[in-house]
């Protein structure tokens, strides 16, 4: 009787399983599909966070009127800064609260949703998204009270600007969506990212100008050799000054130049091209997300 040899495990090819690739189209029309799921998922971190508090959303409000008094009173000590400084200081702190709350958040939505990722079928990448988002709320939340803040203080805003401010929060969005995607399953296969963007947030913050003047810091780098462009590489930077102008009011304060002395135009243009290239990114993103996602489940 003949026995047929068994081909050696160690000759067997390697099975591997892969991912279906998606394109970006396809990628946008499945989120938007369970675009349902990312309005609940923002409305559950949005409980958590202020779950069992008295005040509730109330608390995000009352942030930038305590900011405002702090650095008031700070700023009025050190004799530093310019006139309505505590104003122009909230004008970015408010951005980089977004940002700096949405990648945070971001990060650790996968790992902390890992029950649900194991056991209901649907695109990951809206945990990070409702991340963004649930950021994107409280922005409105302060921005509104800052609003209060500036009726009350009676501070003129540069209407001419304003219609800025939407552009500069899109843009935002798209640069925070971004980087959330590429941050949250880096986290699952790598745990020590929410340590390094701490100190990732902590530089970025300050390579920001929010507490010194946007053309302070590119008469610096003129005189060290580079252009302007190298502070518009940060992409929160003309999110920023876009922000400053608009709601400040005014480029120069007394003698001191703290903008570019430009139109609306300019403006609209730094934030489109910024917005585009973060475009890029975020397309970039979802691929990425794509090749890791597969992956995730059996990994948390």
């Amino acid at each position: 009787m003949v026995q047929l040899a068994r081909p050696s495990t160690q000759d067997a090819p390697e099975l591997r399983l892969m991912a279906a690739r998606r394109s970006v189209v396809e990628h946008v029309r499945e989120i938007s599909r369970f675009r349902e799921l990312v309005g609940m998922l923002v409305r559950k971190e949005l409980t958590v966070r202020y779950q069992h508090s008295t005040l509730g959303f109330v608390w995000s409000m009352i942030q930038p009127l305590f900011l405002l008094i702090v650095y008031s009173v700070v700023f009025a000590i050190l004799r530093a800064g310019f006139a309505d400084f505590a104003i122009w200081v909230l004008c970015g702190l408010l951005v980089w609260t977004l940002v700096s709350t949405s990648l945070t958040t971001a990060t650790q939505s996968i790992t902390s949703n890992a029950s649900l990722v194991g056991k209901v079928k649907f695109p990951r990448a809206v945990l990070p998204l409702s991340s963004v988002g649930a950021a994107l709320v409280h922005f409105c939340l302060q921005a509104v009270a800052f609003a209060v803040i500036l009726a009350v203080t009676r501070h003129d805003v540069a209407w001419s600007y304003m219609w800025l401010v939407p552009v500069a929060l899109l843009t935002c969005a798209i640069v925070c969506a971004a980087m959330a995607l590429l941050l949250a399953p880096l986290n699952v296969y790598a745990r020590d990212t929410t340590h390094l963007l701490e100190l990732l947030v902590l530089g970025w913050f300050w390579a920001t100008p929010i507490l010194y003047q946007y053309e302070r810091a590119a008469s610096w780098f003129g005189r060290q050799g580079f252009g302007e462009w190298i502070l518009l590489v940060n992409p929160v930077t003309p999110i920023v000054i876009t922000v400053q102008r608009a709601i400040y009011g005014t480029d120069t304060v007394d003698d001191l130049r703290l903008l570019p002395a430009s139109g609306p135009a300019w403006y609209l243009g730094v934030l489109l091209a910024t917005a585009a290239a973060w475009g890029v990114v975020l397309a970039l993103s979802l691929r990425a997300f794509d090749r890791a996602d597969i992956h995730l489940a059996e990994t948390l």
